[in-house]
């Protein structure tokens, strides 16, 4: 086979641009495959030379740049002024196009943050993970929500801010009367007015100073005012700031000191093999260690080290733009140095501009030789090669097993090519009223959320094979619709609903395939395989066989379509419930005289449900607004009549047959 390959043709060279049509100029290129969906975008320093290399001798392309250019069709290209805007674009490009064949990094595990919600009147700090709201503050990422929440509970003694929910904050400020947490000293109670807005904001921005490592004046000023207490013989004052210092001091203690001078700095380490890289980061802030994350990937692409590095840095102060430190410790240089440099640079003085007292000078890459940072790097290192062992290890069976089951798909069903992209369908109904279908998405083996659908039908009847037939015929008329002209989104990209599918999964047996296809039996389908799987033993249905194909119980492939069968299932019934609980909840009150959209929404609004709306008495229905006392009345005799409960158990019924039969 090694001996062909030399003289095989490069596909390529089918869609090849002319090299005098191709700028020598820095941008960003895309490859796109037979749908118009993006396979792969890359930079360049000139990207005449760079899409050269992709149209050379067939010997010369690496192997899994060999698997892009054969799902490639066509290659485009955007020019720019310079290096940084090449890099700030190809990030972008990857982030909105997610394409097949570039890296993408997955973090260890979701990272606690402490978070300051500064974006709010009253802030309020709080263990939280993922994304933070656009104004607020976060510190770490922490390895343990543990260790965050007693570092939390050891600074509310010093800082005592609000920790408390919405929710609570304004049943607080209804009563006039503050929670717990301020009678044992946790919260100074902005809720009740104890302290006006904006004494409590000057304590939460005193509370990140604390974490941003300014801990002296704080330290200074806590032993001041003791000292002065205890000279005024004010002893409870001078306990309670000698409190306040020791639980200052403690929560500094959790911090590891990293340096001895007040520096802020990240270290990167990767470790790698051909296939596969993890990366450790450990964030320093004026000297101490507070935060570490990891990342894991899959090298689909072949880059080298220094590219995997400015990948990886692009994606990293992308999530965390708001906290680009001074200096980035690197085991090697990143590539394009000095364009990521300067793109991190204009990033950290974007974001500081507007906070007060937070210099923002530029950022470099130090790849340190000797001494205690090299020390440092090292340790991050160790880190970095003990998750690569550990993410080994998880995912090598569910990486096998996912292939494995795919190849297993294809090789039964008599496929030309595995299913990369499984499609299932599934339908929900009440009675036979409120009917929903559902098309749940798995691509690689692996469930893509963002590609799921949902369907209100026309069919008011208990009639799974007619809803079938209508879920089906819409789903690939949209295809049909959108493969015409695939490029129909604002950016640009194709809609998600013109990727076509390798492998449709009908919930169901012989009569939910026939349906279905019966749906589809005058729209382009040929690329399309399509099977239903019944419930009751598991069978595959194949059009066109009298016997079904029956999967061995242990098998992969059965594993697979049994994730997406149930999937689908839970899709549907999800949204079938909500549907029903809306439709439940405001029936009963749009049957009331005079009760509109208005008027019952403010009802809904103070009371939360239909249920409390029937416990309550009339004085306290007429207190709502735009309620008056005679609608308040008949909304009473309304929800109190003999006929008010029996909907409500009929529907409870009703749901229970609903899920147990699907």
């Amino acid at each position: 086979m090694l001996s062909t390959l030399p003289a095989m043709r490069n596909p390529a060279v089918s869609f090849r641009p002319d090299p005098g049509s191709v700028p020598d100029a820095p941008g960003c290129y895309l490859f796109r495959d037979q749908h118009g969906r993006v396979i792969y975008v890359g930079k360049a320093k000139s990207l005449r030379s760079r899409l050269a290399s992709y149209f050379q001798a067939w010997s010369g392309i690496a192997a899994r740049t060999r698997a892009m250019l054969e799902a490639a069709r066509s290659v485009e290209w955007i020019v720019v002024d310079s290096e940084v805007e090449a890099l700030h674009l190809e990030y972008t490009l990857i982030q909105r196009h997610r394409p097949r064949y570039n890296i993408r990094y997955r973090d260890d595990k979701s990272y606690p943050y402490l978070v300051l919600s500064t974006s709010e009147e009253y802030p309020r700090a709080r263990v939280q993970r993922g994304t933070v709201a656009t104004g607020d503050r976060r510190f770490g990422p922490y390895a343990h929500a543990y260790a965050i929440r007693e570092t939390l509970d050891l600074l509310l003694r010093v800082f005592p801010v609000r920790t408390c929910s919405q929710g609570v904050f304004d049943r607080a400020r209804r009563a006039g009367s503050p929670c717990l947490l301020h009678h044992i000293d946790r919260c100074v109670a902005p809720c009740t007015g104890e302290v006006t807005a904006d004494e409590h904001r000057e304590l939460v921005e005193d509370l990140a100073r604390f974490l941003d490592g300014e801990t002296g004046p704080v330290l200074r000023h806590l032993e001041e005012e003791m000292q002065q207490a205890a000279e005024e013989l004010n002893f409870e004052v001078a306990a309670r700031r000698r409190d306040q210092l020791l639980a200052a001091r403690r929560a500094l203690e959790k911090q590891q000191v990293v340096s001895d001078r007040p520096e802020d700095l990240d270290a990167v380490a990767i470790h790698e093999d051909d296939l596969e890289a993890a990366v450790q980061v450990f964030f320093v802030r004026r000297g101490r260690l507070v935060g570490r994350k990891g990342w894991s990937v899959d090298k689909v692409e072949d880059l080298t080290t220094p590219q995997l590095l400015t990948s990886f840095l692009l994606q990293l102060y992308a999530e965390r733009d708001d906290d680009v430190p001074p200096t980035v410790l690197v085991p090697v240089e990143p590539d394009d140095a000095d364009a990521l440099a300067t793109l991190l640079t204009d990033q950290r003085r974007a974001t500081r501009a507007g906070q007060r007292g937070r210099p923002a000078g530029e950022v470099r890459f130090h790849v340190p030789r000797r001494g205690a940072k090299l020390a440092f790097l090292r340790t991050v290192e160790d880190n970095a090669r003990e998750a690569f062992q550990r993410t080994r290890l998880q995912r090598a069976s569910d990486f096998d097993s996912r292939t494995r089951a795919l190849k297993e798909l294809q090789e039964v069903l008599d496929l030309d090519e595995a299913p990369l992209r499984i499609e299932c369908y599934d339908i929900s109904h009440l009675g036979g009223t409120e009917v929903v279908g559902s098309m749940v998405v798995f691509e690689d083996g692996l469930p893509r959320r963002s590609d799921y659908r949902r369907f209100k039908l026309s069919v008011d009847a208990n009639d799974d094979f007619a809803a079938m037939r209508e879920v089906l015929r819409r789903r690939f008329t949209r295809l049909a619709e959108e493969r015409a002209a695939p490029v129909a989104e604002a950016d640009g990209t194709p809609r998600r609903f013109a990727y076509p599918p390798n492998l449709v999964v009908v919930d169901g047996g012989v009569g939910q395939l026939n349906a279905a296809l019966e749906g589809v039996a005058d729209l382009p389908t040929d690329d399309v395989a399509f099977v239903g799987l019944a419930k009751r033993f598991e069978e595959l249905w194949v059009p066109d066989q009298r016997r079904p194909v029956v999967l061995p119980r242990g098998s992969e492939a059965l594993f697979l379509l049994q994730r997406v069968r149930d999937e689908a299932h839970r899709f549907a019934i999800t949204y079938q419930r909500n549907r029903r609980t809306r439709a439940v909840t405001t029936s009963e009150l749009d049957d009331i005289p005079g009760v509109g959209p208005t008027r019952r929404q403010a009802l809904l609004t103070r009371f939360g449900s239909v249920a409390a709306i029937r416990r309550a008495s009339v004085e306290d229905l007429a207190e709502v607004p735009g309620i008056s006392r005679t609608i308040a009345e008949a909304v009473v005799a309304h929800l109190s009549g003999p006929d008010a409960g029996a909907d409500q158990g009929a529907d409870i019924a009703a749901s229970d047959h609903a899920e147990e039969h699907g």
